[in-house]
């Protein structure tokens, strides 16, 4: 038999489907995990997300976009100054030593892209809202990576593509936020419909490896209170339905995701 990866991604502090995620992980005999970053950056439990993945200790870390955040001294979003003051010493060494991608065998992985953490490798953003790439301009994109299979994170939305050149594009999903709207590049909303909490496991088989898409339900309407009881109606909203809760006043969009 051989090796088997569980990807998680986004899991924005929503231990309730972290740990979930986990006991699902655990119960299918699969003992290797990628984690694709963006982990404690938002409003439902911090401390005790930080707490299950520093005492896994068959997980590899990427750095997420909003895990640099954290390690700002100071930054406007509404979810970094709710994060930022809970965090000790050794939380913040923890994300420090998370990668920028990673490689093993014929898998990278990745949060954003291969070469950036704050950009979508699969959508576009336009005036018109979200477009899924043309697989011939994500293999130019991917010309220099040499890997077969790339994984990402980063737009919280699962999507696979096959490319033309033989190479496998797979995102993730979010296991703890599966949707949001920002306004960066331009307006925009990602969505995956179901308040599930979402990730992939890679099989390798004699014939290449084998992507499962899996998930896992659990108290998201617990996960959608806390959001609540911290002010943010757009968490409580995504996590209950799946859906991007928008809003007609204009707003900083970083202090939504």
């Amino acid at each position: 038999m051989g090796t088997s990866i569980a990807i998680i991604s986004d899991i924005h502090s929503n231990s309730l489907a972290l740990e979930a995620v986990l006991q699902d992980i655990s119960g299918r005999n699969i003992r290797h995990i990628v984690n694709l970053g963006d982990s404690l950056f938002g409003p439902i439990d911090p401390l005790g997300t930080a707490e299950l993945l520093m005492a896994s200790e068959n997980i590899v870390h990427i750095m997420g976009n909003c895990d640099e955040i954290l390690l700002e001294s100071h930054h406007p979003s509404a979810t970094f100054q709710y994060v930022k003051p809970l965090l000790h010493s050794g939380i913040e060494q923890w994300i420090r030593s998370f990668r920028s991608s990673w490689v093993f065998e014929d898998l990278l992985f990745c949060h954003g892209t291969p070469f950036v953490n704050h950009q979508y490798l699969m959508e576009d953003v336009g005036a018109q809202g979200v477009k899924l790439k043309h697989p011939s301009q994500l293999a130019q994109e991917l010309e220099a990576i040499s890997q077969r299979y790339i994984f990402c994170g980063h737009s919280h939305v699962f999507k696979a593509l096959y490319l033309p050149d033989g190479k496998h594009v797979i995102n993730a999903g979010s296991v703890g936020l599966p949707a949001y709207d920002d306004e960066l590049p331009s307006p925009h909303v990602m969505e995956s419909g179901t308040p599930d909490a979402d990730y992939v496991i890679a099989h390798q088989t004699q014939d290449g490896w084998r992507i499962e898409h899996i998930l896992v339900p659990y108290d998201w309407d617990r996960a959608s209170a806390i959001a609540r009881e911290h002010g943010r109606e757009d968490y409580a909203f995504a996590l209950r339905t799946g859906r991007a809760l928008v809003s007609d006043a204009g707003y900083d969009p970083m202090n939504r995701k």
